[in-house]
């Protein structure tokens, strides 16, 4: 069975590793492909092949579709496009290939907006912390004034970003400048702040939200459409070099399998949470393989295979290890040469 996966995060190379790992029937057969011919993955993948450059949407999916005829592919893993590509599962079958979608594209399009994610998620069990949308200064300030009486400290981040970009705790003391000499990360003055939205009038979409100081968790899982099949939550140190803690905690794994009934979620995906005050709140979902997939797998499930296999034969068919629960898991880099 020929399986695609075409551009996306560098965590395609774990996964496609995993999945070999797993796959000792070699009913498998995987296919990469990256602008990028220096791409990690190439190095664990069957065969690869350069992608083109520079397409708009439209023109991309056209290029999927006409690859996927060319290379006889069975199943289509999109990162690339991915919520596009979700709306287009019926023009791919009629070429014989079957899509891997994390969720429907409505659901994928809310779960990116976060402001329209948090404002219509409902998660007794983890609730999103308090947030404010803003674009202007005035806006801002309005929401400064009335979240900062309840909170002692607040933090921004966009509505639309990946890997943290744009995420910065606001300091009411230091300069930008003076924290950058300090060497803290992450961090912004509220001052430098103000002036900045000043200087630009209106912004993207942006949320002032209560900063949450407690441990995070990051649950990697494997949904059926709607029905959480699998998940291993993994407990973040506070302070690095510590290695990640299998926790699976009860109340992470039923919000999760919430999450995954009300946004009907597929294939391997990811959901981050956060302590606040010593509550639990949901930090975001993340329709695609977490960073850490590799470490998670440490504890036993083979999700990407788990995922991968379910897709194609029912999960009935498939056998899912226990999760060591309890075990404290890291990663290790290897230095190699690029050829």
């Amino acid at each position: 069975m020929r399986v695609w996966f075409n551009r996306t995060f560098s965590s395609v190379y774990s996964a496609i590793g995993l999945i070999r790992e797993a796959d000792l029937e070699g009913r498998f057969h995987l296919i990469y492909s990256n602008a990028n011919v220096h791409a990690t993955a190439a190095r664990v993948a069957h065969e690869f092949y350069p992608e083109p450059t520079g397409l708009e949407s439209a023109a991309y999916i056209d290029w999927c579709i006409q690859f996927c005829r060319e290379h006889r592919v069975d199943i289509f893993v999109p990162g690339k496009e991915s919520t596009a590509l979700a709306g287009c599962h019926a023009r791919f079958a009629a070429h014989g290939t079957r899509v891997l979608s994390a969720a429907a594209p409505e659901a994928l399009q809310l779960i990116h907006d976060k402001a329209r994610f948090y404002a219509e998620t409902e998660l007794p069990g983890a609730p999103v912390a308090q947030f404010r949308v803003f674009e202007t200064l005035a806006q801002f300030d309005a929401a400064y004034a009335e979240l900062r009486a309840q909170h002692a400290q607040l933090c921004v981040k966009p509505s639309r970003s990946v890997f943290g970009l744009g995420f910065s705790v606001l300091d009411e003391q230091r300069s930008s400048a003076a924290l950058l000499i300090a060497g803290v990360q992450y961090h912004i003055g509220l001052d430098d702040m103000r002036r900045g939205l000043a200087e630009l009038g209106e912004c993207r979409t942006m949320l002032l939200m209560e900063y949450l100081d407690g441990h995070e968790y990051s649950v990697d899982c494997v949904g059926d459409h709607g029905r959480l099949v699998c998940a291993i939550a993994r407990k973040k140190p506070l302070q690095a070099g510590r290695g990640q803690l299998i926790d699976m905690r009860e109340d992470i794994l039923d919000a999760t399998a919430q999450l995954t009934r009300d946004y009907g979620l597929n294939g391997v995906f990811n959901v981050q949470f956060r302590e606040g005050a010593g509550k639990l709140r949901l930090l975001e979902i993340n329709p695609r393989m977490s960073g850490g997939i590799g470490m998670a797998c440490v504890a036993g499930p083979n999700l990407p295979y788990i995922a991968l296999r379910g897709f194609a034969d029912g999960f009935e068919q498939v056998d899912i290890a226990p999760v060591r629960n309890g075990i404290r898991v890291t990663e290790l880099n290897t230095a190699t040469e690029l050829v």
